[in-house]
């Protein structure tokens, strides 16, 4: 099989389901930034950090890869196709991970900017292109079937990037940068 099929010269996609679509779509720039996370967080993942980060950041790209066959499947055949979900249990490891992390860290009671350590920056790199990617799917939610989970695990992973991020700076001992207006 060639990794070129030329179906997608003219500017058209194909759905997980058969429908053809504009590749400026708005389903497709969502799981197209679902891929672009996912890259980042293969970059985060590919750093000098513990290896339970690692493990759950990996787990994490797992679900990635879910909601994005997820996005990309023409609404009208989603049940037709087997497409796995995202499960509550995902969400509950976040949570899990987010409240593990944040009870060895100082309270927050400033703004942090980005910055500080080359891998706290590519968390926070992640991070805002976790919120974007769940601006994007929530306004697609806005014109088309999605499924609720999505944007709910897409908000507590910006949260988990967010915390990562805190947590990285102390392991690794850079200093938080706060916000002074």
């Amino acid at each position: 099989m060639k990794i070129y099929t030329k179906t997608g010269d003219q500017g058209t996609t194909m759905l997980l389901g058969g429908a053809r679509v504009s590749k400026a779509h708005l389903r497709i720039d969502s799981y197209g930034t679902v891929d672009e996370l996912n890259a980042y967080i293969g970059l985060l993942r590919d750093q000098a950090i513990d290896d339970q980060h690692r493990q759950i950041l990996k787990t994490i790209q797992d679900r990635l890869f879910d909601l994005g066959a997820n996005l990309a499947t023409e609404p009208a055949k989603a049940e037709k196709i087997n497409v796995p979900a995202v499960q509550e249990a995902d969400i509950t490891l976040l949570e899990q991970s987010i409240d593990a992390m944040d009870a060895d860290l100082p309270p927050l009671r400033h703004f942090i900017l980005p910055g500080g350590h080359t891998t706290v920056s590519f968390c926070h790199i992640a991070r805002c292109v976790c919120r974007r990617c769940e601006r994007l799917v929530v306004a697609l939610a806005d014109i088309d079937t999605v499924d609720p989970i999505i944007i709910r695990y897409l908000n507590r992973l910006s949260d988990y990037l967010f915390v990562l991020g805190r947590k990285l700076a102390a392991e690794l001992g850079a200093a938080e940068i706060i916000w002074k207006a």
